[in-house]
This record gives C-alpha cells, sequence and structure tokens, in this order.
C-alpha cells in the first residue's frame, strides 16, 4: 500500500496508532475519492485525515488543501499539522482565515493567497461559519478559482455544523465543494438528533453515496411521515419514526470508517460524581415564583415549544445563582454553588476544567479564583475569548509547568476540537441542554495522551430543573430536540 510506504518513510515525527493507520487503509481501498472519517471524540481522527492529506499530495499529486472547521478549532489545526508533518519531507504552507481582515499584515497575507501559490502544497485553514456571510464565501470562492480543483483537497472538521439542509452555510459550502476532486468529513457523532442528520454531510461529500437526488427525497424514503393538519386547514408533515435504516446504514458505511475509543484506544476509565448542592431560601423564594409563571405558560396551548423552554432556562439560572430580568439586567441570588466549587478545588490536585454555560458564571467563577489563587492560575475560555487567545490559554494549560491550573470554559465554545488532557478532573458547574455539547466536553480530558483516569464532577440542586437536565443527558437524551409537551411540563410541578 502506498500509504504503508509513506509511513516506512518517516514523514511523521510522530508514529500514528494502529487504528489510525487502519483508517487510511479503509478509505484507500474504497478507490472513491470522498470519504467520511467517523471516528469517535478522541480517537484522533484529525492526525488521520492530516496522514490522508499527505498521501494524497506525495502520490496523487495534490497540492491544495481547504480545512474548513468551527471557529473554536479550526486555527487548532495549525498546532496539529506543524507537530506531526516532518518538515524537511513536505514542504508545505499553512494560511489562516481571518474575518475581520482589519490587521493590514493579516489583509495582505490572505490577498496573497488569491494568487498562485509556488509552494508543493498549500493549506488554508477557515472557520466554517464564515461560508454564512458574503464575505467569507466570496473570499473562498475566489481562493479556490486560482487553484486546480482536480488537485485539491477539502476537510469538513466536525462536520455535524453541515447537518441542516437549508442553513445558508450549507447550501454555500455544497455550492463550493462540487468541482472539488477529494474530500472528507471528520465527526464523532454523525447523527445527533435524528438520522436525517446524515443526508448533507454526504452530499457534501458525494449525492451519489446515498442514492437520493434531495433532502426531501431523502426523507422521504427514511423518516416515517403523517400530515398533520393545522388550525388554517394546511398540513405540516410530523415525523413519527424511520425506516430502512439497515439500507442507510450500508450506504454510508460503503463510504466511511467509524471507530469508537473502547475498540482502540487503551483510555483509562471515566468516573462520575455528583455534589448536590442545597439552595439558599432566596434561591427558593425565586425558584417557586418561577416556577408557578413557568406553570401558567406551560398550561396555555397557544405557547410554543421555544418559550416552553425558556422557562426552564429561567429556573436552571436561578439554581446557578442568578436571574435576568425582562431589561436583560443580571441580579445574583445568594446561593452556595460557588462555595461548593472552591471546596471541589481544594480536595483535588492537578489542573481542573469547569464548564459552565452562562457567560454571568464563568465571568464569576474566573474573578472569584484569581481573587483566591491569584492572577496567573485562572483564565476563561468562551466566547468573547478572543481566536489568538484561545490557542495560547489552551497551550498554557497543557503544559504542566505553567501557571494556568484553572480553565473555566463554555462547552458550547470550548467543548470542541482541543485537547485538555493536562486535567483529569472535570467540574460541570452547570451543564448545557445539548446531548452532543455533553459528550464533546467531556472527551475534551479524556482522549489519546491522557494516562489518568478522568474524574466528572456535577453540581446539581436535587428535585429541581438541574437535576432533570443531569438524568437527561445521562440517558442520552437530547433536551431541545426530545424533550416536549408535557414531558417538560412535568420537570416543573
Amino acid at each position: 500500500m502506498q500509504y504503508i510506504i509513506l509511513c516506512m518513510a518517516n514523514f511523521f515525527l510522530k508514529e500514528p496508532f494502529h487504528h489510525q493507520v487502519k483508517a487510511k487503509l479503509t478509505c484507500h481501498d474504497t478507490n472513491i475519492n470522498n470519504f467520511a472519517y467517523l471516528m469517535e471524540m478522541g480517537t484522533g481522527k484529525t492526525i488521520t485525515a492530516i496522514m490522508d492529506l499527505m498521501s494524497l499530495h506525495h502520490y496523487e499529486g495534490v497540492d491544495n488543501c481547504v480545512i474548513l472547521a468551527p471557529k473554536s478549532v479550526y486555527r487548532n489545526w495549525y498546532k496539529e499539522i506543524t507537530e506531526f508533518v516532518a518538515p524537511d519531507k513536505t514542504k508545505y504552507a499553512i494560511s489562516t482565515w481571518d474575518p475581520s481582515l482589519k490587521d493590514p499584515v493579516t489583509k495582505a497575507k490572505l490577498t496573497d493567497l488569491l494568487q498562485k501559490s509556488i509552494v508543493p502544497l498549500n493549506i488554508f485553514l477557515m472557520n466554517i461559519e464564515s461560508l454564512s456571510s458574503p464575505k467569507g464565501v466570496k473570499f473562498l470562492e475566489k481562493y479556490l478559482s486560482v487553484q486546480d480543483k482536480e488537485k485539491t483537497m477539502m476537510i469538513v472538521d466536525e462536520s455535524t455544523v453541515i447537518k441542516t439542509h437549508n442553513a445558508k452555510r450549507t447550501k454555500n459550502l455544497i455550492k463550493l465543494a462540487k468541482d472539488i476532486s477529494y474530500k472528507r468529513i471528520l465527526t464523532g457523532t454523525p447523527v445527533t438528533k435524528s438520522p436525517l442528520d446524515i443526508y448533507t454531510q454526504f452530499a457534501f461529500l458525494d449525492p451519489k453515496i446515498l442514492g437520493q437526488t434531495n433532502y426531501y427525497a431523502f426523507r422521504a424514503r427514511y423518516a416515517k411521515i403523517i400530515n398533520r393538519p393545522t388550525s388554517g386547514g394546511r398540513h405540516f408533515p410530523l415525523i413519527t419514526g424511520y425506516q430502512r435504516l439497515d439500507e442507510l446504514e450500508k450506504k454510508i458505511y460503503s463510504a466511511a470508517f467509524r471507530v469508537k475509543k473502547d475498540e482502540c484506544v487503551d483510555l483509562p476509565e471515566k468516573i462520575y460524581m455528583k455534589r448536590f448542592i442545597p439552595m439558599s431560601e432566596k434561591q427558593l423564594v425565586a425558584y417557586e415564583s418561577l416556577r408557578r409563571n413557568a406553570m401558567f405558560i406551560f398550561n396555555d396551548k397557544t405557547t410554543t415549544s421555544v418559550n416552553r423552554l425558556s422557562q426552564i432556562v429561567k429556573l436552571h439560572q436561578v439554581c446557578c445563582g442568578f436571574t435576568i430580568n425582562d431589561q436583560g439586567e443580571i441580579h445574583d441570588v445568594p446561593n452556595k454553588r460557588y462555595d461548593e466549587l472552591l471546596d471541589v478545588l481544594e480536595e483535588v490536585d492537578g489542573k481542573v476544567i469547569i464548564w459552565a454555560t452562562y457567560r454571568h458564571n464563568i465571568e464569576t467563577i474566573t474573578r472569584k479564583l484569581k481573587e483566591k489563587y491569584g492572577e496567573t492560575k485562572a483564565d476563561a475560555f468562551y466566547g468573547d475569548t478572543a481566536s489568538d487567545d484561545r490557542l495560547e490559554l489552551v497551550k498554557n494549560f497543557q503544559n504542566q509547568d505553567h501557571d494556568l491550573t484553572y480553565l473555566i470554559a463554555n462547552p458550547k465554545t470550548g467543548g470542541y476540537g482541543i485537547t485538555l488532557t493536562a486535567s483529569h478532573t472535570v467540574v460541570y458547574f452547570s451543564n448545557n441542554y445539548d446531548l452532543e455539547i455533553r459528550l464533546q466536553s467531556e472527551d475534551r480530558a479524556h482522549r489519546i495522551g491522557q494516562k489518568n483516569k478522568v474524574t466528572y464532577v456535577d453540581f446539581v440542586c436535587q428535585g429541581t430543573v438541574d437535576e432533570k437536565i443531569l438524568t437527561a443527558l445521562k440517558n442520552k437524551v437530547d433536551i431541545a430536540s426530545q424533550v416536549m409537551g408535557d414531558e417538560l411540563k412535568s420537570w416543573i410541578t
């Protein structure tokens, strides 16, 4: 096999794992240009894709690669490539998209990209969210226009970001990628809410894989649908279940490699713990007031599912120690959650990841830990954190000799793509409602490179929506899409 020759030639600075080699060989054996690496979080799908790119570069003449990933992780590819590919064996250049284009130097570099590169292999990193904007689409369109598309590879990392068939960035991506010869998708969870999530991910690769001309034809074949009448006399399609899934699975695996962590990596076990936190008197009063209002809203038949879920969010915020009024003003409610966090941190050794869903909690925790342990001991990783700062934070946290001991992060922002194996203690100050985000965030610490057992500590106010959220996640339930109507109402009765 060509790839084995490549491996023997010491093109890489680190030896890949057996399952990563197997993934690449499986792709090679399919003899198709478009392929899916469905590799569970922590199994090293990024390295697998890099091996794939190097093999295509050296043996198929691929001289250009566009890597699209969520904004929280796309810059991490630079680190992965430079730490894995031997620079004396492969001459390459890496460029990174900057959506602001305010810095003249950065703007000049990106402008240079619109000229045909003389570097043997050019790699362009871009956050996929930019494809929702005309500026991002226009730039990538121009960039691809000066490349030989027959010698171009495009990789979509965490490909569930394009699972929505009518989303602007999904449509833009599929259009831009139409004539590119080599395409890859990377994800550990191709299905997050329903089997229909699969369609656009594989449509990006090649519509012929699934054999359906469009999303609606795909839905008609694999979903069970009834037409439910509306009050206005119209009908809307309601999915009641799924069908022919064995057939769908066969089609998927004709162009995919699947591996789970327990099949390939000797990782230490996960340990789960709960810390039950009693609510203060003022929390109980605030919670009961909001609960009664929520019951009124739930009993209103005209209330939308979004409004119902928002009531759950408000109740959860009280459990986390604050409320937000109609004017958007935040008010702290006396609580014991922060004290419990300090107690936990005194009980454990080493670096700690602290996941928190709400910005107010993240900022408060960061301030409290800096006050207690020192300015250099704690830092935050969330939406307001600049891209370059995010990379630096991860680097410092992974460095055992660096002072940064406590990383306080939003799991939606920091839960994808980054490696945080310097920590073997993970605290969920509060949980997100999205199952995928919970699973992704857990595996920032529990992945290749982790040598210790990883302990997960969940904070929970017993008998509240806080506990309901955690129970649902532990039962692998995606709250936003699967918990509706009377079931959601039961959470507050």
